[in-house]
């Protein structure tokens, strides 16, 4: 049987029974009490971690599916009220793995086989009913061990809009306590690391927007979760919707980054390749969430002619085994084996070795595996989990709005857009209400261009839905790694909205308000601009309350055209106020259109000197007493315009804390286990 050499810097290294007997053990010997006090603490420094899975079992609840005709039979219908109507299914079922320092292990097998779920148990995702995960032999925080792991999902979650190396600065200023020199060099450094120099100044893209490549973008985002130097690597799927020449160079990067870096890299990978299976160190076969064989790729073709299974010449083994799923069941079933399927018998390792040893040669793992001696002070100590975030509030405030601020405006839809839109809409509203008489008829429709901005201004900021989606999956993913506060987050949004909205008000305003000839005053016109200003930030903010509530777009879009549609109702336009059923009067003062409206009613009015009808040379009607007609004043002024700051509060408050119980959800914090 031929040795085999896992890849080690582009060396492979073979030894001989000989060789070992008189150089292995007392060599190894030797160097440790020759080895210096620098060198000891070197390699404390570079001590990764070992993680350990032990009896996972994790179970879900299904609902079971009655025939709607049962409800007819008596019989029936008492038996189902005996039986329960939940069945529970396992996901995982006792599995037990291990991972250690400097090697890739993986986990293959068909699909729904529970891959993905170990992951994100490994991860501290799921908390599985029994069984622990260890870190070094001893049960670690989870909220800890995501300071010193990285998760990549099989979903790239990245801003299209941002370059390569813009990502990894922002994910890097988020995460590490560094000063702006020594950030610009690892993300300089990582960049090299990865391959992307030659994209490092390209946007990352997505599905609309043109980017880089798909290989090319799953190394940014293995570089977001690395940029903080992990301990210990966990992807889900990172080869999926890859080419092989894409999907071999991924593995390789990973390869490498685990033997230059000492990091643990657990993976789950759907029918790797040849030249990709070489590259791993261990295997994790699973099936219908049990394990079926731990242990290298060479042992697995052990386990497999030990069943009576032929390999094909020139087929995968790794493949094949999963390919004979059912056939390594049913040999296992039949030879009901005692042992756990945590690693394949201890006589088929004997054989193996035995094999290997009439030909003098043992393979490197092998060596390791019979010489190693743990050192219980290097295991349990060296671990340094970082404690609290990277930087203060204010800090994490300035660099989240920097991001927003540069994904704002390279959003075509939402600034360029945008801008050139409420420009023309201002031209177009004042042309067509061009010099509105100072008259009753004047005055209603004045009222009437009052109601229709309103709608238009409120209606039409759905279009920023499904970049605050966008941002939401970003989000959860970034503080479920503690990479910064859901606060700063919800702030740093808020803030970076006001100047371009302040810029929007403005182009509005300025055509629209002096074409109509409203009022001339100009404090009534720099009111008028803040009311604008308000309204936008208002509609803002019940968009970003919506989308941190609803699933997606098109639910997001159904509620927020019903909401909007609801407080125009009973906004005091199509129906007075006492008019309302009082059943309903709640709904009048909870309206996002009441206190604007009424403010740009009085701005207009009150105090505005004009005459709206004569008679007999003199004045009978006066802006004054239509407001007051319609119980409006002078004080109400500034009072709806506390009332709109209120309404802007209590819709981010409400976001907020809608996105910290959503992300406290998908990151729960056990100190019991480590996952």
């Amino acid at each position: 049987m031929p040795s085999f050499a896992p890849h080690t810097a582009g060396t492979s290294t073979s030894f001989t029974v000989t060789e070992y007997a008189a150089n292995g053990v007392v060599g190894l010997e030797k160097e440790a009490n020759q080895k210096p006090m620098e060198n000891k603490a070197s390699s404390m420094k570079k001590q990764g971690c070992e993680v350990e899975a032990r009896g996972i079992t994790f179970k879900i609840s299904t609902k079971k599916r009655q025939h709607p005709f049962k409800i007819f039979n008596e019989d029936q219908q008492i038996n189902q009220e005996l039986k329960p109507n939940l069945a529970e299914k396992h996901v995982l079922n006792g599995v037990n793995c291990k991972a250690k320092p400097q090697e890739i292990l993986a986990i293959v097998g068909p699909s729904g086989a529970g891959k993905s779920s170990l992951l994100e148990v490994l991860a501290g995702k799921l908390t599985p009913q029994n069984g622990s995960v260890f870190l070094n032999q001893n049960p670690v925080n989870k909220a800890q061990f995501k300071k010193i792991s990285g998760y990549v999902t099989q979903r790239d979650t990245l801003f299209p809009l941002l370059t390569v190396e813009e990502t990894l600065m922002f994910s890097a200023k988020l995460r590490l306590r560094l000063p702006e020199a020594q950030l610009i060099s690892r993300v300089k450094s990582l960049v090299h690391e990865l391959g992307l120099e030659r994209v490092a100044m390209t946007r990352v893209g997505d599905e609309r927007i043109r980017g880089i490549s798909g290989g090319e973008r799953r190394r940014v985002s293995i570089g977001v979760d690395v940029i903080h130097d992990p301990k210990v690597l966990i992807l889900d799927e990172p080869t999926s919707g890859l080419d092989s020449t894409s999907a071999l160079q991924i593995i390789d990067m990973l390869k490498v980054m685990a033997e230059t870096r000492g990091r643990t890299i657990i993976l789950s990978i759907h029918q790797p390749g040849f030249l990709i299976v070489k590259l791993f160190n261990s295997i994790l076969l699973m099936a219908n969430g049990s394990v079926l064989h731990h242990g290298t790729v060479d042992q697995l073709g052990v386990h497999l002619r030990t069943m009576g299974m032929q390999l094909p010449l020139h087929v995968n083994v790794v493949e094949f085994a999963i390919e004979s799923i059912e056939a390594i069941q049913q040999q296992q079933q039949q030879q009901q084996i005692e042992t756990t399927p945590f690693s394949i018998t201890q006589q088929e390792i004997m054989k193996a070795e035995e094999g290997d040893g009439r030909n003098g040669k043992f393979t490197l793992q092998q060596l390791f595996q019979q010489s190693k001696v743990v050192d219980e002070e290097i295991i349990n100590d060296g671990i340094d989990f970082p404690r609290g975030f990277a930087n203060s509030r204010f800090q994490e405030t300035l660099i989240l709005t920097h991001r927003f601020s540069k994904n704002i405006f390279r959003t075509k839809e939402l600034f360029a857009w945008r801008t050139i839109q409420m420009l023309i809409s201002g031209l177009v509203l004042g042309s067509i209400f061009c010099n509105l008489k100072d008259d009753l008829t004047g005055a209603e429709e004045r009222v009437g261009l009052f109601a229709f901005t309103l709608t238009f201004l409120l209606s039409s900021t759905t279009e920023a839905l499904p970049i605050f989606l966008q941002e939401r999956e970003i989000l959860m993913k970034e503080t479920s790694c503690g990479s910064y506060r859901v606060s700063s987050y919800a702030v740093a949004n808020g803030l970076v909205y006001l100047p371009f909205l302040l810029i929007l008000a403005i182009l509005f305003s300025i055509p629209l308000y002096w074409l109509v000839g409203l009022n001339p005053n100009f404090t009534a016109f720099t009111h008028f601009v803040l009311l604008i200003w308000l309204i936008l930030y208002t509609a803002n903010s019940v968009v970003v309350c919506m989308s941190a509530l609803v699933p997606n777009f098109i639910v997001g879009n159904s509620v927020i055209s019903g909401v909007m549609g609801s407080f125009f109702l009973f906004s005091g336009y199509f129906i007075s106020k006492n008019g309302i059923p009082n059943y309903w009067m709640f709904m009048h003062y909870v309206s996002v259109f009441k206190y604007p409206f009424e403010g740009m009613l009085i701005n207009e009015f009150s105090k505005s000197g004009k005459c709206l009808q004569y008679m007999f040379g003199r004045c009978m009607v006066r802006g004054e007493d239509v407001l007051k007609e319609e119980g409006y004043g002078e004080e109400s002024r500034w009072r709806n315009v506390v009332i709109m700051v209120c309404f802007i509060f209590v819709y981010r408050f409400i976001s907020y804390v809608i996105l910290r119980i959503r992300c406290s959800l998908s990151s729960p914090r056990s100190s019991v286990i480590c996952g």
